[in-house]
């Protein structure tokens, strides 16, 4: 199934570990960091277990109700949730796919911006980077200090190598900037 996304594969995930309600799953996403990775709201969470059920990737165990609170649907994911997750991964991670950053765009576009004033932006961009890269470390360090397995946080070291790459190649381009290594004319057009 080459249409999974990645909120329908972590939710697969999760519940190959145990049957969940979507609330739950959504609250162990958060636990985990996957939140950080995987745009996850609540409509588009509902979605998928909505999606996951019809094509038979994952089926509902247990309704119950508390007091009057709505039904809770329990979900577990079939064998052929299972199946369908693991080819997936396979793919996701054998293969490289086309992924259109919108940095990498913006640093196409650069030369639009007189250069004292792209060199001012990569620089606030330079702290954000290091803000995010503090962050994603502390995360992960609490997760792991949590008891998190160190391989339910893999993804947080690729996060961190992504965030380290972008802010290097980020000062260095302020560098080069600064040192006149890096110029260009700003084109300017005035209207008659």
């Amino acid at each position: 199934m080459r249409n999974l996304t990645t909120l329908g594969l972590a939710v697969l995930r999760l519940l190959n570990e145990q049957p969940r309600h979507p609330y739950e799953t959504r609250q162990r996403m958060r636990e985990q960091g996957l939140d950080h990775l995987i745009k996850v709201t609540h409509g588009a969470l509902y979605h998928t277990f909505d999606v996951l059920t019809k094509a038979e990737l994952i089926e509902p165990v247990e309704t119950t109700r508390e007091g009057k609170r709505p039904e809770r649907t329990i979900y577990a994911i079939t064998d052929a949730g299972r199946e369908i997750a693991t080819e997936r991964l396979r793919e996701m991670l054998s293969t490289l796919e086309s992924e259109y950053p919108a940095y990498c765009a913006a640093l196409a576009f650069m030369s639009l911006l007189p250069m004292e004033d792209a060199a001012a932006e990569l620089e606030r961009r330079a702290v954000l980077l290091e803000s995010a890269l503090a962050s994603a470390t502390t995360s992960s360090d609490a997760l792991i200090k949590s008891g998190v397995a160190a391989i339910d946080v893999v993804e947080i070291r690729h996060l961190q190598a992504h965030l380290r790459a972008d802010l290097d190649l980020t000062r260095a381009i302020v560098e080069d900037i600064r040192a006149g290594r890096l110029h260009w004319q700003t084109g300017e057009r005035t209207t008659e």
